[in-house]
């Protein structure tokens, strides 16, 4: 059958999510239609979902030029359907568009920073920009967007013939070929683009800039707009809340709570450490002297504590003084050392006896072991000290 192009429904206006249309071919899993206000994903935006006939639109995208509607079952060629553009996903992306083009508008006018890159997905909008503008910079810009909005200035759209075309200075991200359409929000920007925008800027409400990354030179931004903006205050102000109520302060304070109770856990693990090493010392000095091998188990030692264990004991000792640290079932950590040398053989016997990896130099090895703890007294426990265990 001939090809038909379909009526682009979201040019006329943007807020038609409801029409009916005609399905004019069948693709492998999708349809296309003679009329349709599914903007299909394009110029960074992702593709309007919704309904057909209440079977659910998934995606919407363009294919070898025409309009596909990603459908989850199919529908037959020729079938007059209602279609519903999911209105509320629809709008919040109308609201991030037309927010952008506020943004972008004023990097550029103000700063001469140039937009290279636009993403508008289901969760973000990020913005790059070739520049990277100061802090300072970009509050501007965040304070003059908002001003945008509340004048409340209406959005122009519109397709100038190749002369008028001539005549107008407008951004554009790549080379356009097609009829090209010029959105315009007066005083602030004139963007080639061919997405939805709403119709005035006061519909976008909240213009709010938020992280920002170092990008190819330039910097990434992420922003959200309107009711995600407003989502997004409810969701770190219930975070504040919470934080300020569990160190009791007040919410405009909170950061400085926290940054007081890093501080404080930072003396504490300090003093920790420092009474770890005693207790260690201690643990070393108490023991009992021995013909045979001395060994120690401590829970939680990382392994400085038991590297200064070994340390301090090894000369209580004739054999090889080992400290561990561990469980049965994750393994155990080990520092061994022994004051006559020999401890690279020794390292070979243990690690096969063991299931072990480590090594070292000849008068300290370290590493893990994967067995349990009998096996490990087992393996240490001398002739001599078995007969004393048994006396």
């Amino acid at each position: 059958g001939r090809a038909y192009m379909t009526e682009k429904l979201y040019y006329d206006d943007p807020f038609l999510f409801e029409f009916n249309a005609t399905v004019t071919e069948v693709t492998e899993n999708g349809v296309v239609l003679d009329r349709t206000a599914f903007f299909p994903e394009g110029g960074g935006q992702a593709g309007d979902r919704g309904t057909i006939n209440g079977i659910e639109v998934s995606d919407t995208k363009t294919v070898d030029g025409k309009i596909v509607h990603f459908i989850t079952s199919p529908l037959p060629l020729g079938a007059e359907v209602l279609c519903e553009v999911d209105a509320k996903e629809r709008f919040r992306k109308m609201q991030h568009h037309t927010g952008e083009h506020i943004v972008s508008g004023l990097a550029w006018r103000e700063y001469g920073l140039t937009n290279v890159g636009f993403h508008l997905g289901d969760e973000d909008m990020t913005l790059d920009f070739d520049k990277e503008p100061t802090e300072e910079e970009l509050l501007r810009i965040e304070r003059m967007a908002n001003e945008a909005v509340a004048k409340d200035i209406a959005v122009e759209t519109d397709f100038p013939s190749p002369e008028e075309l001539a005549d107008i200075e407008f951004r554009s991200k790549k080379e356009l070929t097609d009829a090209i359409r010029i959105v315009t929000i007066p005083g602030y920007d004139v963007c080639a683009c061919c997405a939805p925008h709403v119709r005035s800027t006061g519909q976008i409400g909240q213009i709010k800039l938020l992280d920002r990354v170092r990008w190819k030179g330039g910097v990434r931004i992420h922003a959200k707009c309107g009711f995600a903006a407003l989502d997004d205050y409810n969701d770190k102000y219930a975070n504040v809340k919470k934080i300020s109520a569990s160190l009791s302060a007040k919410q405009s304070e909170a950061a400085k709570a926290v940054e007081r109770l890093a501080e404080e856990l930072r003396e504490v693990k300090a003093k920790n450490a420092e009474l770890s090493k005693q207790i260690a010392t201690l643990r070393a000095q108490s023991a009992e002297p021995t013909d045979g091998n001395l060994l120690f188990f401590i829970d939680g030692a990382d392994a400085d504590i038991l590297r200064l264990t070994v340390n301090e004991a090894m000369e209580k000792c004739s054999g090889v003084c080992a400290a561990f640290s561990g469980g049965d079932g994750t393994g155990y950590k080990f520092v061994a050392a022994s004051k006559n040398g020999g401890m690279r053989e020794f390292s070979k016997k243990m690690n096969e006896a063991l299931s072990g990896r480590g090594g070292g130099k000849d008068d300290m090895i370290q590493g893990s072991v994967g067995c349990s703890r009998k096996e490990i007294e087992d393996f240490f426990c001398t002739v001599k000290e078995k007969e004393r265990q048994t006396v």
